[in-house]
């Protein structure tokens, strides 16, 4: 009878919070924001920083661009366009600029140490994960929690300083903000930003469970990301097959071009590598004189063009979730053995 009108077997009301006690937050979810709170309001305040110093440079792009002046699209040097000479604006806008997509860039390594350091290993060294578990929170539900929560506010955060980034970058001018092949441009300007800080996680997780310890987790997080970081840089023009013109198209490449590689052609086709012989005379009749005089036939180059941006970002994003999956159940695989 007591099942039926909810009320207590000695015959009080069961208790329920009244107040604001009542609206509390309450779960896993807020226990691990609770827990981690001070990485949350370092990482708030960075992110709120970011935001802040690219809406300023929003309304800053216009007087940067006005004060560099324009680039001729037809030149066929476009770097001669680099030489131009900035105002205090235009520095400015490029410094804030940068700082704020290395931010975006680098803040893989932030995560991986402090995944590493604090979300899993000081829990497991102090012994509150286990203590988690004997209160009817399953290992798999703890590490579920403690990656989901932080995955979704990196991947809310990251997205809105690269949508405010593209948004900026196109404000001012090109020549300010580094071409879009660099590495931080590249980074900071795509999917590819919110993949690598997902990867910093999970690969920070996983150390933290490996070694069970705060700073040996972070010192091999810290690692890891470098060295994924740095492989996926050294490698990232080669994900996308390149383009190669020869002839006067190998040397009036357009705007925006990353050259990987360019030579000339001997007359019994031989390609000579990084050697642009000829390449400065005046005139059509003077570049085929010396092409005659030094038996050269033809030119090339090969280069990734513009066009080739979202490609690279998506071949690059997909290996990084890759990376972040194998991790993860990596990580879910490592603790379903040790506690099954």
């Amino acid at each position: 009878m007591s099942t039926l009108t909810g009320k207590h077997p000695s015959g009080q009301a069961p208790y329920r919070p009244s107040g604001p006690a009542r609206y509390r937050p309450s779960g896993l979810t807020w226990t691990v924001l609770r827990l981690h709170r001070t990485a949350l309001y370092v990482w708030g305040a960075a992110l709120l920083t970011v935001v802040a110093a690219l809406i300023w440079l929003l309304a800053a792009g216009p007087e940067a661009r006005a004060a560099v002046g324009g680039c001729d699209a037809s030149d066929p040097f476009p770097l001669d366009c680099g030489t131009v000479q900035q105002t205090a604006t235009a520095r400015t806008y490029d410094y804030v600029l940068a700082l704020a997509s290395a931010c975006v860039t680098f803040q893989m390594y932030a995560v991986a140490v402090w995944a590493g350091a604090v979300l899993t290993g000081r829990e497991l060294e102090s012994g509150t994960a286990r203590l988690a578990w004997t209160q009817s929170v399953t290992p798999a539900r703890w590490l579920a929690t403690r990656l989901a929560v932080p995955a979704v506010l990196l991947t809310a955060g990251t997205t809105l300083a690269v949508l405010l980034g593209n948004r900026t970058r196109h404000a001012g001018r090109e020549d300010l903000s580094g071409g879009w092949f660099t590495m931080n441009v590249f980074i900071s300007s795509g999917p590819v930003a919110v993949a690598y800080a997902l990867s910093g996680l999970a690969l920070g997780a996983l150390a933290g469970l490996v070694l069970r310890r705060a700073l040996p987790a972070a010192a091999a997080a810290l690692a890891a990301a470098y060295v994924l970081h740095e492989v996926l840089d050294r490698f990232r023009m080669s994900l996308w097959p390149a383009e190669t013109a020869t002839g006067l198209a190998a040397l009036q490449l357009p705007r925006g071009t990353l050259v990987l590689e360019n030579g000339a052609v001997t007359g019994d086709g031989e390609r000579l590598s990084n050697t642009m012989a000829c390449v400065g005379t005046d005139s059509a009749a003077a570049l085929g004189k010396c092409m005659k005089e030094t038996g050269l036939t033809d030119f090339w180059t090969t280069y990734q063009p513009e066009s080739h941006f979202w490609p690279l970002q998506l071949v690059e994003s997909g290996l990084l979730l890759a990376v972040t999956g194998l991790a993860a159940a990596a990580a879910f695989a490592l603790l379903r053995r040790r506690h099954s």
